[in-house]
């Protein structure tokens, strides 16, 4: 689990390789990713839109934001948590995902939540301890 706090707004991220849904002899490999996000300041929150930075194996970047997500602009009150599953396909067996959601408060103010980086990582390949 990954895990990030901006203005008591926590981000939590828990990855898993999708074995069943990947290809590796076609170079498409596929993980979900479960985000929870927890509101423990004292005012109720509303997720946006989302940013994301995702980087594949060999270094190549795709960059993804939209509204929301998973369809929905999520209000989250003081001690409440919105939890949802996605998923990121890559060409490579590994990668790592990194972003930011776009918050506004009870009050207005516009804020940006960081999401932690975490790694996309496959039995599929073979990783060196230097």
């Amino acid at each position: 689990m990954y895990e990030r706090s901006t203005r008591n707004i926590r981000v939590a991220v828990r990855p898993a390789f999708l074995d069943d849904q990947s290809d590796p002899e076609d170079h498409r490999y596929m993980w979900s990713y479960t985000v929870t996000i927890e509101n423990k300041s004292a005012e109720t929150v509303q997720v946006l839109s989302r940013y994301w930075h995702i980087t594949d194996g060999r270094g190549v970047v795709k960059e993804v934001q939209g509204e929301g997500v998973v369809g929905a602009q999520p209000v989250i009150g003081p001690g409440q948590k919105f939890e949802y599953t996605s998923g990121c396909p890559l060409p490579t067996a590994s990668g790592y995902m990194v972003g930011k959601y776009k918050m506004r408060s009870s009050t207005g103010e516009a804020f940006e939540a960081e999401i932690p980086a975490f790694l996309l990582e496959s039995p599929h390949e073979q990783r060196q301890i230097h």
